[in-house]
């Protein structure tokens, strides 16, 4: 598969491409970009309760579904053996993979997809693979050094714990030179490691349920959005778009007619960056991740959610952006609630935040443009205990 035309062509070429899919998933043959915004979030929790009313997949005719997956939840996802059916392709061919590599897949075979996910990506760009699964470091360092593997497949730390291995039982891992890593946090001094040891590391966001989201290549600026889905990036609670270049929620519309996911909220934080990646490739890119979107808190035993706060916002339309912050001033919890509004009076938005937030509250009121952009819609400001 060229990769690089579909990643190189002008964003008019990619638009019409992607609308012509969505259309076709959508079933709607007039249906345009600027109404994606009014259509439903799709929740991990209406995937579980669809999925109990309806199994394996609740309401989503999944097609070519050669396996079947159980993740946390319980969530069920389909698997294809197409080329590339999790897309995760084109991360490896980004990161240099090819048919002169030997990957050794550590994500695991058991219950949840991720090491079926590399196993097909690996196969997509004519690697071969060694399933080793996790664990075992020492068999994976034996193994590692027995083939002349070259590249890792897994989380990022664990490959240290190989690495460590090797080294302390004097086995030569020095043909791995590429990890091509997920589903975990890569610190830059992990990563630095691994450059000291001659080992280009590079990163992709994915899951389960979606498949490749996006992906580093070889500028290290941010993450390039895959081509097969549509990234937006909303209020947290709401199916909002944020402004541009402001943290919220990544929701992903999936263009994979096995297994189309329309507004499908990760429940994770990110930012689009302005401009394209200097190392050519002319879609979107995201910050990485930046935390998680469900920031429930419980304030004087009563939980405060998101979701409370988009139907103050959605009583009161003139009200651009609020923010819960949660504080104590050494004897109770506290609860004030900023509100960037063209309004003055108070009184109005206090009354609704007892209604909607079962609980009361300081409201402060601000310019637009006065709050933090940073997703956060409550933020818990208490002294961590210890």
């Amino acid at each position: 598969m060229n990769y690089t035309a579909e990643e190189q062509r002008s964003q008019d070429e990619r638009h019409a491409d992607q609308l012509g899919q969505l259309r076709g998933v959508l079933g709607k043959d007039s249906f345009d970009f600027s109404e994606l915004s009014s259509l439903p979030l799709l929740r991990k929790s209406d995937l579980i309760s669809a999925q109990a009313k309806a199994p394996p997949f609740g309401a989503i005719a999944a097609k070519n579904v050669s396996r079947v997956y159980q993740s946390p939840g319980p969530i069920y996802e389909p698997g294809g053996t197409g080329h590339d059916w999790w897309r995760i392709g084109r991360f490896l061919n980004a990161s240099g993979v090819g048919a002169d590599d030997i990957v050794l897949n550590t994500f695991s075979y058991h219950f949840t997809p991720a090491g079926a996910m590399f196993e097909n990506a690996a196969e997509a760009v004519g690697a071969s693979v060694f399933a080793a699964g996790p664990g075992q470091t020492v068999q994976q360092a034996e193994v590692a050094a027995f083939l002349g593997a070259t590249t890792y497949a897994g989380t990022p730390d664990f490959l240290g714990a190989i690495l460590s291995k090797a080294d302390e039982f004097d086995l030569d891992v020095s043909s791995l030179n590429k990890a091509t890593v997920s589903a975990g946090p890569l610190f830059p001094h992990i990563r630095q490691g691994y450059a000291d040891r001659g080992i280009t590391c590079r990163q992709c966001y994915a899951t389960a349920d979606i498949g490749l989201i996006a992906y580093e290549t070889e500028a290290l600026d941010g993450m390039v959005v895959d081509e097969s889905v549509i990234v937006e990036i909303v209020t947290p609670g709401t199916g909002d778009p944020v402004e541009p270049g402001d943290i919220g929620e990544l929701v992903v519309t999936v263009l994979n007619p096995d297994y189309p996911l329309v507004r499908f909220a990760t429940g994770d934080l990110s930012s689009v960056m302005p401009g394209q990646s200097p190392c050519g490739r002319t879609n979107m890119r995201i910050a990485g991740w930046k935390g998680r979107a469900d920031q429930a808190t419980k304030v004087k035993g009563m939980f405060v959610r998101p979701e409370q706060v988009a139907r103050l916002v959605e009583r009161h339309p003139e009200i651009h952006k609020a923010r819960v912050e949660v504080g104590h001033d050494g004897a109770s919890d506290t609860l004030t609630v900023k509100l960037e509004t063209d309004r003055t009076e108070k009184l109005t938005y206090s009354d609704s935040v007892k209604e909607l937030l079962k609980l009361r509250a300081d409201v402060e009121l601000f310019e637009k443009g006065q709050l933090p952009r940073d997703g956060l819609v409550i933020a818990d400001l208490r002294p961590v205990e210890g």
